[in-house]
């Protein structure tokens, strides 16, 4: 009979701790978004994913310099794409359908530019 008991407690308690850890979880939601840049070089990347990982949410991020995409997983709740295509944007790059900034283009070095050859 003890044992019985026993048994129900435990698994209530492991249930208990299952529905919480979902629900701590949906408070804490990953998403990810692929963003085409005018990123040209190394410094583009480096610049880039230094800067983009301290955006308040993000997560991840990684450009791939061959296609141009910065891969950012972010929570949902702190940022949006919006959010962070300007702030691609500020850093002086193309962010999707969102143009550099012209003061932050203006600054990058000419190896950046978007009318330079990849290198």
């Amino acid at each position: 009979m003890k044992t019985t008991i026993k048994t129900i407690l435990i698994a209530a308690i492991l249930m208990m701790g299952i529905s919480s850890a979902g629900i701590a979880q949906d408070k804490k939601k990953i998403e990810e978004i692929k963003i085409k840049t005018s990123a040209i070089c190394g410094m583009c990347k480096e610049r880039i994913e230094s800067n983009i990982k301290f955006e308040k949410g993000v997560t991840f991020v990684e450009l791939d310099n061959e296609t141009k995409v910065a891969t950012i997983k972010y929570r949902s709740k702190k940022t949006n794409p919006d959010k962070l295509r300007i702030a691609i944007s500020k850093l002086g790059h193309d962010a999707d359908n969102v143009p550099a900034n012209k003061k932050a283009y203006d600054k990058l070095p000419a190896c950046c530019k978007k009318d330079v050859d990849p290198h």
